[in-house]
């Protein structure tokens, strides 16, 4: 194999982290409606291990799904497909297996079909891929749960689905999470490896979000607001019209104008409470990006979300 090929496949091994079940429980549980009668597609997932595929094939008749399918990706070779359409849910390992062509990407042309037949996508795709992949979920107007670093907010290609509340966070945001590492992993902690006592290796990761398209009671959920604003404690921008809040529990509840908040603001965002206007983090201005890093006595703060409380908007 060459170099460039044993990069790419070091690479992909570097970009693996396995959600834990609990994990997918916590989030999922809250999504039992729109499962009904639908196909899922875990597209980043080897059911042998996969904590998705687990979780819908344990709970396909309690949901009511229609098929389950999941694709395995190998670096080097062609890979597989698992499809489940009931019979024995607790057995995990119960499933049609079919043998792809391709490495089972998901940009490949059989994973591309796959897509086309799902109705809902959930899995925690590569994080260094997170553009493309939510690039390629959006073109084929799919529905999705994905987990990602909730960094992804400020990407900006990523900014304008949520601007124009196409896509939101879900029920997990900005969180450390413990994931399992691939076994050829160097980095790993050592005490939640002993601990799990399974053989694997396991970490954490800071700031780890899901994100969905999916409609959730949580985006209808109104913060309360409560501070009045005060000019000494919400001070201007040096070189934006809007005011500064480094807390979102103490947006002023009488403030008139555009406020910068910090990207966390997303996690308690409600379409019918508050509008975005824009993001401060790039200096090319257009209908999303507002075209300067906010600053404050010349110092710049870390990326803000520029909104307007709904009754000013």
């Amino acid at each position: 194999m060459k170099n460039t090929n044993l990069h790419k496949a070091k690479q992909a091994k570097n970009d693996e982290f396995y959600t834990q079940l609990s994990d997918v429980e916590k989030e999922l549980r809250h999504y039992k409606e729109h499962f009904k009668d639908k196909i899922i597609f875990c597209n980043c997932d080897d059911p042998t291990w996969s904590a998705f595929w687990e979780y819908f094939h344990l709970n396909f008749k309690e949901l009511g799904l229609k098929k389950l399918i999941s694709t395995h990706y190998d670096a080097e070779n062609p890979s597989y497909k698992l499809e489940y359409e009931g019979g024995d849910d607790n057995d995990i390992e119960v499933g049609v297996k079919t043998r792809l062509l391709q490495n089972g990407d998901f940009r490949s042309e059989e994973c591309v079909e796959l897509l086309k037949e799902a109705d809902i996508v959930v899995t925690n795709p590569p994080f260094s891929l997170f553009r493309p992949y939510v690039a390629q979920l959006i073109e084929y107007d799919k529905k999705f749960i994905i987990w990602g670093n909730n960094n992804a907010i400020t990407y900006k290609e990523f900014f304008p689905l949520i601007k124009e509340n196409k896509v939101w966070l879900g029920y997990l945001a900005n969180k450390t999470c413990v994931f399992r590492l691939d076994d050829s992993y160097e980095k790993y902690d050592e005490k939640i490896t002993a601990k799990m006592n399974d053989g694997h290796k396991y970490g954490k990761v800071p700031a780890i979000s899901t994100f969905t398209n999916l409609d959730i009671p949580k985006r209808h959920e109104k913060l309360i607001l409560w501070k009045n604003y005060t000019p000494e404690e919400y001070p201007k921008y040096d070189n934006y019209d809007a005011i500064n809040v480094d807390k979102v529990a103490e947006i002023p509840i009488d403030y008139d104008g555009v406020m910068g908040v910090p990207i966390t603001f997303l996690d308690k965002y409600s379409p019918e409470q508050f509008e975005i206007v824009g993001l401060d983090r790039y200096t090319v201005p257009n209908e999303y990006l507002v075209g300067v890093r906010v600053a404050i006595n010349g110092k710049p703060k870390y990326a803000r979300i520029l909104i307007l409380e709904g009754d000013n908007l």
